[in-house]
């Protein structure tokens, strides 16, 4: 009994998908909701729903793909499309960063590459959360599940299009905050430190939304600076043995 239990683990190779398939599921259900309103503004700029359904596969951020929507819409150049969607999707090289540091020593640049690709935000929470060395079909099945429900999700509102009241659209949005919610929480009770880092974030993030100047960059450029400089102070008060 405990051998089977051991080959069905998240270390083993079924365990590691299978683990991933079913954390991914909240995933999928908060990306279905919040791109199907994604799809309703790249509806109103012209994207068929196969547009959309690759539009989003292979972007799957809805802050790049939103900016990317409205700079279609205006009918602005490409290079200022792929200028904006690669600062408004630059965190993830942050996150594909740190995210080495949870591979296996000899794991191979092929795996991490593949699990690189497969980075959204909520799924480099869970995986960075992955207790031990990180298993890349963990990742790899989270992605499996959650990146066809967002195609779908934006393809479902490009042909919806403007038949549901805009309030209930907002409102299916909610499901993806909570689930943001549920990632940050668990690791903020557990390590008080992790907390501080996470209210700073929040009071700091909110206040440079206001502030002057700071306030007129994109939100992608201030994700950026804002990890950079709470995590590397975290680090210097705080480090982790």
């Amino acid at each position: 009994m405990s051998l089977q239990r051991n080959k069905l683990s998240k270390n083993s190779s079924f365990g590691g998908w299978g683990a991933g398939l079913r954390d991914g599921i909240p995933i999928a259900l908060g990306y279905y909701a919040v791109a199907f309103s994604l799809g309703i503004i790249a509806g109103n700029v012209g994207l068929n729903a196969f547009m959309g359904f690759i539009a989003s596969f292979f972007t799957r951020a809805s802050a790049g793909e939103y900016a990317g929507y409205t700079l279609a819409g205006a009918q602005a150049a490409y290079i200022e499309v792929i200028g904006m969607s690669l600062i408004a999707n630059l965190r993830y090289l942050l996150m594909s960063t740190a995210l080495t540091q949870k591979f296996r020593p000899g794991t191979s640049l092929f795996k991490r590459i593949i699990t690189s690709a497969c980075i959204t935000d909520e799924i480099f929470g869970i995986s960075i959360a992955y207790k031990g060395y990180l298993n890349p079909r963990y990742t790899l099945g989270a992605f499996a599940i959650s990146t066809p429900a967002w195609a779908l999700g934006c393809t479902s509102g490009i042909i919806a299009g403007n038949i549901l009241p805009a309030n209930i659209v907002s409102a299916l949005s909610v499901a993806l905050y909570g689930m943001f919610i549920a990632i940050i929480i668990p690791p903020s009770k557990k390590d008080r430190n992790v907390g501080i880092a996470v209210c700073c974030s929040f009071a700091l993030s909110g206040l440079c939304a206001i502030m002057p100047v700071i306030s007129e960059w994109s939100s992608g450029t201030r994700t950026i600076l804002l990890t950079i400089i709470i995590s590397a102070v975290a680090a210097i008060v705080k480090p982790v043995k």
